[in-house]
């Protein structure tokens, strides 16, 4: 089900039913402020008719109410840090933010669990709670950034989620406003509620379901040891090839990620982190759990590391030399900017046993195309990050760009992968859906989303492609007359 929606501005007096809730400075509807708000992180563009900025459940509830009366399409969203086109609104779609609604609500430390709202950043949760001896498990590269509502829509994950899993493992309950303003609570801190996981449901949701306000999440006991080691290789099918070894050893890590040389050079020349500008790729590991347990891990894995080929095994000396090391591998993102304007990434998710075959894969994909593709990613849980770097105002040099994206996207999905392991479906990997389900899987999908949405104007033309709702004629969404469901 897909809304082909009218292009046209909101009909007159909607803007004063919104300001009647909210007030005139949190209802932006100017040239500036619509432009701003029509983007997310990805490279997608779109057209945003009006932006609202809420600050408790009454008001997005006021407001969906207004936009359920209305007929309006809605995109939620809380920071705007999205890779997938998720928070971008198309043909003058209402965007309703959350970034203002910033209240961690409660702490348990005997749960332990703490209430939050969505717009509260995720980094800053966890610095809510360190004086307890705990911390908030996921740990997206952008956690100064992103905000919890948003790793909530995405079921985000990070580099620390290798052993401690994704947000959807993390989160308890939500309070969620459903399109016509109703507010539902589901779950919460009982260990096993009972009925249906809603809760489950609404975690990667993407804002198709309705506008998470609250949400009760997991939080996690500071491990009492940690150590973090570099190992640096002549080639990306070594370091590979240690990553599934370490685990084959039975060694499970708190995070293993693997960088090429040119994100190397990048984040090197961002950060002074020390990292080896001579080396084909460095691959960071780090283990956690009491001192005995970590001093075996970190033998396990410097003994596979030198039969993988390890030029050199460097291990953090101190909590600021830690530090270091991953201040370099989360500013990777920001480092391509040293490289080229713009980039483009998917994050396919591939078995282990064929990482070393996909990096082999990408390099072939970047040359064929005449492509320059740097890598990082979570190498233990086969989360690839390949960004290609370009300049998006060269018009040949997209098309490729996008070429190029869909073979690395195929060649994941051949050797048995997924389309994402965290950061969502959204509008970039929508028609993509198609290489992963099939009709079944995607009505049952559209049938789900139904159920929530009846009307389809939760961030609609997202997530799920035009037909797919069994029984569908295969459509080009194009040649639909505006104001179409389908």
């Amino acid at each position: 089900m897909v809304y082909i929606p009218r292009m046209t501005t909101l009909a007159p007096g909607v803007a004063a039913e919104f300001r009647a809730i909210l007030g005139d400075d949190r209802v932006l509807d100017g040239s500036t402020e619509r432009i701003i708000y029509a983007r997310d992180g990805s490279i997608a563009d779109g057209s945003c008719g009006v932006a609202l900025l809420c600050e408790t459940t009454a008001e997005v509830s006021a407001c969906m109410g207004v936009a359920h009366r209305r007929g309006l399409p809605v995109v939620p969203r809380g920071s705007g840090t999205g890779l997938c086109g998720g928070a971008v609104p198309l043909d003058d779609a209402v965007v309703l933010s959350v970034a203002r609604m910033r209240r961690v609500l409660e702490i348990d430390p005997a749960v332990p669990c703490a209430w939050v709202e969505p717009g509260v950043l995720n980094l800053d949760l966890t610095a809510a709670v360190t004086h307890l001896g705990l911390h908030y498990a996921p740990d997206p590269s952008s956690q100064a950034a992103c905000s919890i509502g948003g790793n909530v829509a995405t079921n985000a994950g990070g580099p620390h989620c290798l052993a401690s899993g994704v947000t959807v493992q993390h989160v308890l309950g939500v309070e969620i406003v459903l399109p016509d303003g109703e507010v539902l609570a589901i779950g919460g801190p009982a260990p096993d509620p009972p009925g249906y996981d809603l809760r489950g449901f609404i975690v990667g949701g993407e804002g198709t379901l309705g506008v998470v306000t609250k949400a009760c999440v997991r939080l996690t006991p500071n491990p009492p040891a940690v150590k973090t080691m570099l190992f640096d290789f002549a080639s990306t099918r070594a370091a590979g090839t240690c990553v599934v070894d370490v685990i084959a050893r039975g060694v499970v890590p708190a995070a293993m990620e693997l960088m090429d040389s040119r994100m190397i050079e990048a984040c090197e020349g961002f950060t002074g982190a020390g990292l080896p500008l001579d080396a084909a790729a460095v691959l960071l590991v780090e283990v956690d759990g009491t001192p005995a347990d970590v001093e075996a891990q970190t033998g396990i894995a410097v003994d596979v590391a030198r039969a993988s080929g390890t030029r050199d095994v460097r291990i953090a000396a101190d909590e600021a030399e830690r530090a270091l090391l991953w201040k370099a591998r989360k500013s990777a993102f920001g480092a391509v900017a040293r490289v080229a304007p713009n980039y483009y990434l998917h994050d396919c998710v591939v078995p282990r046993t064929r990482l070393v075959e996909i990096l082999d894969a990408i390099a072939a994909i970047a040359a064929r195309h005449d492509l320059l593709v740097m890598n990082v990613f979570h190498a233990g849980d086969g989360n690839l990050h390949p960004l290609i770097a370009f300049d998006r105002r060269d018009a040949a040099q997209v098309e490729r760009v996008m070429a190029a994206g869909r073979d690395i996207v195929e060649a994941c999905i051949a050797v048995g992968g997924v389309l994402t392991g965290e950061h969502g479906i959204g509008l970039e990997k929508r028609d993509y859906m198609g290489l992963s389900f099939g009709e079944l899987d995607l009505d049952a999908q559209a049938r789900a989303r139904r159920a929530f949405d009846p009307a389809g104007r939760m961030n609609p033309r997202k997530v799920l492609p035009v037909t797919s709702r069994c029984g569908e004629a295969i459509l080009d969404e194009n040649s639909l007359p505006p104001g179409t469901w389908v």
